[in-house]
């Protein structure tokens, strides 16, 4: 009887592991793609949900969503993506939707756009930035306080 009941469990674990499959995109702050050290890819990347370069890309990267550039990493890309966290050295122009971070020892040469930028004590930039909402078309944001009355 007890192997009947480990059986049944074993039917079931599937089931569940299509449902954690299918919120993986609703955790945040977990990496679904691994270019890890010692990699080297050339072209076009694109993806959805998290995913993390610590080796050598050079090419194109578009995403809607977040893409992190570890410590050591190497990038020659023109990147494209929700958010956009630097922590290694990237030569290109990056545009994001919401948010770019660069984390010392990041070294950035090339044009940065998003609405939101941080930049650590100890980054390297050369470059230029523009600070836009991206995700919106035209109108100005209200003002601090709350909503603007007619």
């Amino acid at each position: 009887m007890a192997l009947l009941g480990k059986k049944e469990e074993k039917t079931n674990v599937p089931l569940l592991g299509r449902r954690e499959d299918e919120s993986v995109a609703t955790r945040p702050g977990e990496v679904h793609t691994l270019l890890g050290k010692g990699s080297e890819f050339e072209g076009k990347l694109t993806f959805e949900g998290q995913v993390r370069i610590d080796g050598k890309f050079s090419g194109q990267i578009v995403t809607k969503d977040v893409l992190v550039i570890g410590d050591g990493a190497r990038v020659t890309a023109e990147i494209n993506a929700g958010t956009v966290i630097i922590n290694g050295t990237v030569e290109g122009n990056v545009r994001a939707a919401q948010l770019i971070e660069l984390h010392a020892p990041a070294r950035v040469k090339g044009s940065l756009e998003s609405p939101a930028l941080t930049m650590d004590r100890g980054v390297v930039f050369e470059g230029t930035t523009k600070m836009e909402n991206l995700g919106k078309g035209g109108g100005s944001p209200p003002p601090p306080g709350g909503e603007v009355k007619k």
